[in-house]
């Protein structure tokens, strides 16, 4: 079994020599390993294969198989994430606030590194490297927990990145994969909380509720994405059709995938026929209510299951309704506060449901895909909060940091 206290204390150590580079120590050390990736491309994809073989003769869900797949333009990415991080300033040390009390002391509000992140992830390799570079240029080491799914990939990409570090003079101990991947070795690393400072778990609705019920941790959940697309009454329905084909079909297995269309019904007739046409192209199904039925001969009828799903698959679940009041409270009662988007014309409407909606991310007339730290300028991304304490939406650099007073006197004392 893993010495987990071995590793935590080696995690400490590791943040306490990484508080001390500079950015520039950073970003050379990041540009080594951004490099290190691709020219180790082929041994990182050869045990990719192993684990995508392995899933694939378990049967695994194409959507998931397709999360855990790497190819050589997903290590070009991997690699461009680490790049876009070197172009961003690094937050640690951000003045904040400053003031001055009347007894002169003078009080500076400065951000600081959280400290020991532990993450655990589900199928996405990817994450391994998205999640150091974060995580090393906001001054964090970083434990990653994997699922078993990935562990040959995982460790072929954390190996490159430890290679990498050392040969830049840096403590390769910055990140730590635990290899073990039995079920007890995950819940007594929840309970680690006098080594690391945060956990972050990413990967489906089980994971995350697993890691909540048993962390004694902090935790910032990044939660599973039932997003949603509403077609308004006012909806330019060519713009809607391929936001809607984009977001759904783009990557199925993927947390800013649509799962969800709700129509107002005084378009039903005009749209949903156009909308059926494409779906099939892409060989979508669709679970509607009566009124989807009675217009789209191949819907199966939806029951309350399907309005609350993430399928991670090509299915789609399709809700009429007769007023945006209608759509907003069928949106809030069934997402899981990720993205939702709406499709209008009408301004008003536009704002109302930018206003209303419950969720970190809220589109008009854009695919939900765009939900994504890479996308937002963040860089790599560490998750989706879906939460509103400390941090909401794509979590970047600023997002992985917290903050500390440093107060100057000059002989006071309290009377």
């Amino acid at each position: 079994m893993v010495d987990l206290v071995k590793m935590g204390e080696q995690a400490v150590k590791a943040k306490y020599d990484l508080q001390k580079m500079q950015e520039a120590d950073k970003n050379n050390a990041l540009s080594r390993i951004a490099d290190l990736l691709v020219e180790r491309e082929a041994e990182i994809l050869e045990a990719n294969k192993i684990d995508v073989t392995n899933a694939e003769a378990a049967g695994m869900a194409p959507g998931m198989v397709d999360r855990l797949r790497l190819n050589n333009e997903r290590i070009a990415g991997m690699a461009e994430g680490l790049q876009q991080i070197i172009t961003l300033p690094d937050p640690v040390g951000e003045v904040l606030d400053t003031f001055e009390r009347p007894n002169g002391l003078k009080i500076i509000k400065k951000r600081v590194p959280i400290g020991v992140i532990g993450i655990f992830y589900e199928s996405r390799p990817n994450v391994t490297a998205d999640a150091f570079g974060l995580c090393f240029k906001s001054g964090n080491a970083v434990i990653l927990k994997g699922g078993s799914d990935a562990i040959h990939s995982n460790i072929a990409i954390t190996n490159t990145i430890r290679k990498a570090l050392t040969a830049c003079g840096c403590n390769p101990d910055v990140i730590q994969l635990i290899e073990d991947t039995n079920r007890e070795t995950a819940t007594a690393f929840m309970k680690m909380n006098q080594y690391v400072d945060l956990l972050i778990p990413r990967g489906g609705a089980g994971l995350i509720k697993a890691v909540l019920a048993n962390s004694t941790i902090p935790v910032i959940e990044t939660g599973t994405g039932n997003c949603h697309i509403y077609i308004d009454e006012y909806a330019d329905l060519k713009k809607a059709i391929p936001i809607i084909i984009n977001s759904k079909t783009q990557r199925i297995g993927v947390c800013n995938a649509c799962e969800s269309l709700v129509v107002h019904k005084n378009i039903k007739n005009e749209f949903l026929p156009m909308l059926d046409k494409a779906l099939k192209e892409k060989k979508v199904t669709v679970h509607g209510d009566a009124e989807t039925a009675a217009i789209l001969t191949d819907c199966i009828l939806a029951n309350e299951e399907d309005y609350g799903k993430e399928y991670l698959d090509l299915i789609l679940s399709i809700k009429t309704v007769s007023s945006l009041e209608e759509a907003i409270a069928h949106i809030n009662h069934y997402n899981t506060k990720h993205s939702e988007a709406i499709i209008t014309e009408n301004q008003a409407h536009a704002e109302r449901f930018l206003n209303e909606i419950d969720a970190a991310c809220v589109y008009v007339n854009a695919a939900t895909r765009f939900t994504d730290g890479f996308m937002f300028g963040f860089g790599a991304e560490i998750g989706i909060s879906t939460q509103k304490i400390h941090a909401r939406g794509p979590m970047g650099l600023k997002e992985l940091t917290s903050y500390k007073y440093t107060i100057y006197g000059n002989g006071q004392i309290r009377e």
